[in-house]
């Protein structure tokens, strides 16, 4: 299992959600993770609690709890912040 994962809760034809994913591989470069695209409009508690939110990008490291780090767009900083912990 790779030391880093991410869950990014989206939507289908969402650019918001594909540019977080695509600026989140860039900035990982060679790291070992594993990313999940959640669909959220297929579970209606994620709905209720992300709906004008997408993308959220959450992220956990070694088997640990995820927490969120960014909304909309990648945050960088919290993402060297977290890698860095």
């Amino acid at each position: 299992m790779p030391p880093y994962y991410f869950t990014i809760y989206s939507r289908s034809y969402c650019h918001l959600c594909d540019d977080m994913h695509d600026a989140l591989r860039a900035a990982l470069g060679e790291r070992e993770y594993t990313v999940q695209m959640v669909d959220i409009d297929a579970d209606p508690a994620l709905l209720a609690r992300y709906d004008e939110l997408v993308p959220v990008l959450l992220a956990g490291k070694n088997g640990g709890p995820a927490m969120q780090l960014c909304h909309y767009f990648l945050d960088k900083d919290k993402l060297a912040a977290f890698l860095a912990a």
